[in-house]
């Protein structure tokens, strides 16, 4: 369970009437022997804290995974990944698990609210479907319910990960004209180096405090021991003072 986010007290059961309606003949009691996991993902730390609904709903996936006929025991929730960008499945420990265990053949359906929280990479999303088609794992979103291993669901889960993928470069696409615009402007602010500070008025000045300059040139005290041009600026500011300290 990720530590960014707890369980909410209260979730939804977002859509459950549709879905207890359905009755999809997808789903046999094979399926229903296995594992139904609710696969939970936000891509940054600040979308975990500031936009708590969308983790909440994530969390509703559990009574529509009820409403098909799984038992709350057979329900696993994995939240490992919440602050983790979908663009890799390295580092997102949630999404190695998942396909751990469908590779194990221990999942019969993995639902998410779509499926860019599974993966926005397309080798990672076609490697997921080819171990779902394999191992008879179903998988759902809000849309409906698919089967891998038939042709129609098969070339609309391909689309959705093809259109999850393109949507991600759209959105950096996006991002990156807005900072070369803001940049033309001179509005841009980037981070700081360590030892600079930005006043009031946005002017980048020196940070007055010396101590962060001698802690910055301490980090590098063995670049000062290699490079002998290091060395002899060692213990001065870009001032042209001495630390005390160093």
């Amino acid at each position: 369970m990720s530590p960014l986010a707890a369980p909410p007290t209260h979730v939804e059961r977002v859509g459950v009437s549709r879905w207890e309606e359905r009755g999809d003949e997808k789903i046999q009691s094979w399926h229903l022997e296995r594992l139904a996991v609710v696969y939970i993902r936000q891509s940054t730390a600040h979308q975990v804290v500031e936009h708590p609904e969308s983790t909440r709903l994530q969390y509703g996936l559990a009574a529509r995974a009820q409403a098909l006929g799984w038992s709350p025991e057979r329900i696993v929730v994995i939240a490992d990944d919440l602050g983790k960008s979908g663009t890799s499945a390295d580092g997102r420990l949630g999404f190695q698990r998942l396909v751990s265990e469908v590779s194990l053949g221990q999942v019969g359906l993995i639902l998410g609210v779509q499926m860019s929280r599974l993966a926005r990479s397309g080798k990672d999303w076609h490697q997921l479907l080819e171990l779902c088609a394999l191992f008879g794992t179903l998988l759902a979103d809000w849309d409906g319910l698919y089967d891998s291993t038939r042709y129609n669901d098969r070339l609309l889960l391909g689309l959705k990960g093809t259109l999850s993928e393109a949507e991600l470069h759209l959105l950096q696409q996006r991002m990156q004209q807005g900072r070369l615009s803001k940049a033309r402007r001179g509005a841009l602010i980037v981070p700081l180096p360590t030892g600079y500070v930005r006043r009031a008025s946005g002017e980048v000045a020196f940070d007055p405090d010396e101590a962060t300059w001698c802690s910055t040139r301490s980090s590098s005290a063995s670049a000062c021991a290699q490079d002998p041009t290091v060395a002899n600026w060692r213990g001065i500011d870009p001032r042209g003072r001495r630390c005390r300290t160093c």
